[in-house]
C-alpha cells in the first residue's frame, strides 16, 4: 500500500528536500505541497493523504491550527516539523490531536521511518523524546479527577497507561509487568480505544492531565 504524503512547509527548498527524500520511496508518494496552513487545509481536503507534515511556525494560519481543522475533521494524521526540540508550541501541537514531531534536521532514514509507522497507525514518541516531553507537564498540565476519565479501565491497563506514559517501550513495559509483549499490545489497544484516542502521544497527555502520573515520579 502507499501511502500518501502532503509536505507543508513556508520555506520552499525544505519543502522541496523533504518531498524528493519521500518520493524516492516505493511505498510513499507526496501527492501536494503547501506553504501555509490554509492551505494545508485545502490540500488535505482534495487529495486525503494518510500523513501531513506541518510545520508548526508559518505566516498567516501556523501548523496548529492547521493541525487542529485536520485531525478533527480528517482522518489524516498530523507530524508537526520544527526547528527547535521542545520548542513552547509542540504540546499544543500534540493536544490538539498531532501523531508526534520531527525536527527539521532529521535524517533521511528517520524522516521516512517516521512518516511509515505513523501511518500504520502506531504513532509514538521516541521514549528519549517522550521523557523531554514529560518534564514540560511540570508547569502546564492540569490534574483532575482520575475516575472521572479512566473509570472504564481494568488495573492492568491503568498500570499499562502510566507506565507508557514514563516513556518506556513495549518490551520494557512487559518486563515490568511480568508479561508478554503481546499482552502490552492489547492492553494499550484497549487503552486507546476505551479512551477514544488516535495513538500513544494523547495517551501520555491523558495520564499526567488526569493524574495518573505526576511529572518527577
Amino acid at each position: 500500500m502507499t501511502v500518501r504524503v502532503v509536505v507543508v512547509d513556508d520555506q520552499e527548498l525544505v519543502r522541496a528536500g523533504f518531498s524528493m527524500i519521500l518520493d524516492a520511496q516505493p511505498d510513499i508518494e507526496v501527492v501536494a505541497e503547501a506553504a501555509d496552513g490554509e492551505s494545508a487545509i485545502e490540500a488535505v481536503r482534495v487529495h486525503a493523504p494518510d500523513v501531513v507534515l506541518l510545520d508548526i511556525r508559518m505566516p498567516g494560519m501556523d501548523g496548529i491550527a492547521a493541525a487542529k481543522v485536520i485531525c478533527a475533521e480528517t482522518s489524516c494524521l498530523a507530524i508537526m516539523l520544527t526547528t527547535f526540540d521542545l520548542d513552547e508550541y509542540v504540546y499544543q501541537a500534540l493536544r490538539v490531536g498531532a501523531s508526534g514531531f520531527l525536527l527539521k534536521d532529521v535524517r533521511r532514514d528517520d524522516l521516512v521511518h517516521a512518516v511509515r509507522v505513523v501511518a500504520a497507525g502506531e504513532a509514538l514518541l521516541a521514549p528519549s523524546i517522550t521523557r523531554k516531553l514529560i518534564a514540560q507537564f511540570s508547569g502546564r498540565a492540569v490534574s483532575v479527577p482520575s475516575a472521572d476519565r479512566l473509570a472504564v479501565l481494568t488495573a492492568r491497563e491503568q498500570e499499562t497507561l502510566r507506565l507508557l506514559s514514563r516513556g518506556l517501550t513495549n518490551a520494557e513495559i512487559a518486563e515490568a509487568m511480568v508479561v508478554s509483549e503481546h499482552t502490552v499490545k492489547t492492553h494499550v489497544s484497549n487503552v486507546l480505544s476505551k479512551l477514544g484516542l488516535r495513538d500513544r502521544v494523547q495517551a501520555v497527555i491523558v495520564a499526567y492531565e488526569t493524574g495518573l502520573t505526576v511529572p518527577g515520579s
